[in-house]
């Protein structure tokens, strides 16, 4: 039986191109030694980091290399050189990832959590009111949800903070790949990536920070990265990051595409049951990404089923150790219970096909008028 994956949101299937650029880096030296081996393998990584900087318009100089996204998440939170002063207080969103939630929480600086519309966009009316504190602040807010898609105003946002002469530091890692992204018309002063969510092997992602930012130093013992991140790099990791991203950023107009198998299949769904309720319909989303629920059903149940059936897909975010548990992106966004234990996500992705969208209809319908049908005897 041939499988269809749409969970792309946890992790997209390696690109071709990933794959033959880490063959290609099997054989590299080390970029950190001065003979022919090693400055071959450094022009290998400064090539690489010009291919992230250029999917952000960033500068290739502000690209820090690291394990993924989850660490770089955890190292903007060090990011304290604000205008204003020295940062002392760190401001998130209430649907941030766990990666930026659970670092700001150790990070031993005073955390605010700022709320979210019923759309899942954040509250402007209450950030403004956290920076009539004149306290400077390390402000998080992801460019675009991993359970939702949906797309905050960051450059709204951006004007606001720089105002108040505080730093900005964008979670990005979903929207890579799936949008254009500019950090500097975005005003941030940070973003974070992973590769994995390019179709790069996992264990690879950056911090990107904008030109002049003071970045301390995360880990310590070598010369590396500008002395921001010490330790070899992991170029093979690296090259396919980059060869993942630079096929993302060709393919950025086809992926827009996307949204209209996405509606598709939201219409197909309703047409069954008109009481599914699809979270932030009403906002901007990424073109891939689809969360819904009908009242009644249960996730994990579905979850379990669809993959019986050949259908992979999540109940939420990937990232909570198998679980699949009450989603805190939807208990911001006021979602009822008994919605939210409803939920599935769909994500399509670059080597997805149109009828991906319509085995999904047709399993999920049968598995809920089967459930409906249950609960009414």
């Amino acid at each position: 039986m041939s499988r269809v994956y749409l969970d792309y949101n946890a992790t997209a299937p390696l690109r071709p191109e990933a794959r033959a650029a880490v063959i290609d880096g099997l054989q590299a030296g080390n970029p950190s030694s001065v003979h022919y081996e090693g400055r071959q393998a450094r022009a290998l990584i400064d090539g690489a980091r010009r291919q992230i900087a250029a999917l952000c318009n960033a500068k290739p100089e502000g690209v820090i290399f690291t394990s993924g996204g989850t660490e770089a998440c955890n190292m903007a939170m060090k990011l304290s050189a604000a205008p204003a002063g020295p940062v002392e207080r760190i401001l998130v969103s209430a649907i941030e990832h766990a990666a930026v939630l659970s670092a700001a929480a150790a990070s031993h600086l005073p955390v605010e959590v700022l709320p979210v519309s019923a759309d899942g966009q954040l509250d402007l009316a209450a950030l403004d009111k956290a920076l009539e504190n004149p306290t400077p602040a390390l402000v998080c807010v992801m460019l675009a949800n991993n359970e939702t898609g949906v797309i905050q105003p960051v450059a709204e946002i951006s004007v606001r903070v720089k105002a108040h002469g505080s730093l900005l530091f964008c979670d990005a890692v979903q929207a890579a790949g799936k949008m254009p992204i500019d950090i500097a018309a975005l005003g941030c002063d940070g973003v974070s990536l992973s590769g994995h969510k390019l179709g790069a092997p996992m264990g690879t992602g950056a911090l990107i920070v904008r030109q002049g930012l003071v970045t301390p130093s995360h880990i310590v013992g070598g010369g590396q990265e500008l002395g921001r991140r010490a330790g070899s790099e992991n170029i093979i990791g690296i090259l396919g990051f980059a060869a993942a991203a630079a096929a993302s950023h060709a393919a950025l107009a086809s992926f827009a595409e996307l949204a209209a198998w996405r509606d598709g299949m939201e219409k197909a769904l309703r047409a069954s049951f008109d009481d599914v309720v699809v979270f932030g319909a009403e906002a901007p989303r990424l073109a891939n990404t689809s969360c819904f629920a009908l009242s009644g059903l249960r996730s994990e149940t579905l979850v379990m089923a669809l993959d019986l059936a050949g259908i992979s897909v999540s109940a939420g975010s990937a990232c909570s150790s198998g679980k699949v548990s009450r989603s805190h992106v939807l208990d911001a966004m006021g979602v009822e219970n008994d919605l939210s234990q409803a939920v599935l996500r769909v994500s399509f992705g670059w080597a997805s096909q149109a009828e991906d969208a319509e085995k999904l209809v047709e399993s999920w319908g049968h598995l809920a008028h089967k459930a409906r049908e249950l609960a009414a005897e």
